[in-house]
């Protein structure tokens, strides 16, 4: 590449993050605008955000990830002889913790070669690409950087059949509609052989309790409170605002009238911040800007949605105390 096709290309990124910015800036803008003001929680996961999240799926009280995993240790191995995959996509990757069940399984039963992790934040998803082509040498692993609620838009067109994963009950934090949205353009994207598995958490029931739901959004240690104000220091620092971070606290709750958990920052006092470009805006003291929804499903509502959506269920499997559910779909014929 010679100096002026390099001084081209960068010039295009800076320009591409130079929009990306403008698209979040407008975006942030507009939801702090709302009677009820809201950041979106894709915002939360820069790197530090990214290994924080990794930190709460570690704590006593975050049930959801210890689950999911057990009953992935459980069904993966099956579920892989029968269908025999040879490429996972991941939306929501994360460090691939959960997925590398199913690469183990995938690998021990000789089918699969190919994982696309899918994430919001670049560097952190690098750092797991590395590690990961160091452990599964026989895969190619082909990172994609991007918004998975925005757009599926992936660098190559994955070999048949393909499990497409949304894991760690990520679909909660759309309300329904949105999450309708997103998985009708993961329907559109199955093949006939291909299938696409999902994580969910449960509402409470016999075995669960309310307590015990709040608990994983409220841990004593303070790391979802952490994890919460990050949002803010990611804004500060991308946009130019000024936030206090000390201003605000952590707050999450359910609401069993929607059946959802809500993670919101109260503002300690009275205050306006700015960000570089639009107006003050203005807070009062104990409003609150809700940064998380993190819906909860009975089998009945979540098939409903995924009907909605062009997906048919044709596996369901939970955990003996009805804390979640894995759900391997396909594309309605």
């Amino acid at each position: 590449m010679t100096a002026d096709e390099q001084a081209a290309a960068r010039a295009g990124v800076e320009e591409d993050a130079g929009d990306a910015r403008e698209r979040m800036r407008q975006e942030v803008a507009e939801g702090l605008s709302r009677p009820q003001k809201e950041i979106a929680p894709k915002h939360f996961y820069d790197t530090r955000g990214s290994e924080l999240f990794e930190e709460i799926t570690r704590l006593d009280e975050y049930y959801p990830t210890r689950t999911e995993r057990a009953l992935l240790e459980t069904w993966s191995g099956p579920w892989v002889e029968g269908l025999r995959p040879a490429a996972l996509v991941e939306l929501g990757a994360g460090s691939a913790r959960k997925s590398r069940i199913i690469l183990e399984a995938m690998r021990r039963h000789g089918s699969g070669r190919l994982y696309v992790p899918v994430d919001v934040a670049e560097a952190f998803l690098e750092d797991t690409a590395v590690q990961l082509r160091g452990e599964y040498p026989g895969f190619a692993i082909v990172p994609a950087a991007t918004d998975f609620t925005a757009s599926l838009a992936l660098p190559l067109t994955p070999p048949e059949p393909t499990w497409y994963a949304l894991l760690g009950s990520t679909v909660g934090n759309l309300d329904t509609g949105s999450a309708v949205g997103l998985l009708t353009r993961v329907a559109r994207r199955l093949r006939p052989t291909d299938r696409f598995l999902l994580g969910a958490d449960l509402r409470p029931g016999p075995n669960k309790s309310v307590a015990r739901l709040e608990a994983a959004y409220n841990d004593a240690r303070g790391v979802t409170a952490a994890f919460n104000l990050n949002v803010l220091r990611v804004l500060n620092r991308e946009l130019g605002s000024d936030f206090d971070l000390d201003s605000f606290r952590h707050h999450a709750f359910y609401d069993a009238s929607r059946g959802r958990i809500e993670m919101h920052l109260v503002s300690q006092r009275p205050q306006l911040v700015r960000i570089p470009g639009e107006r003050a805006i203005a807070f009062r003291e104990g409003e609150t800007v809700r940064t998380e929804i993190s819906c909860k499903y009975d089998q009945a509502t979540l098939e409903s949605i995924l009907s909605a959506a062009g997906l048919a269920t044709t596996r369901w499997k939970e955990d003996p105390e009805g804390l979640f559910a894995l759900v391997m779909t396909r594309r309605h014929p």
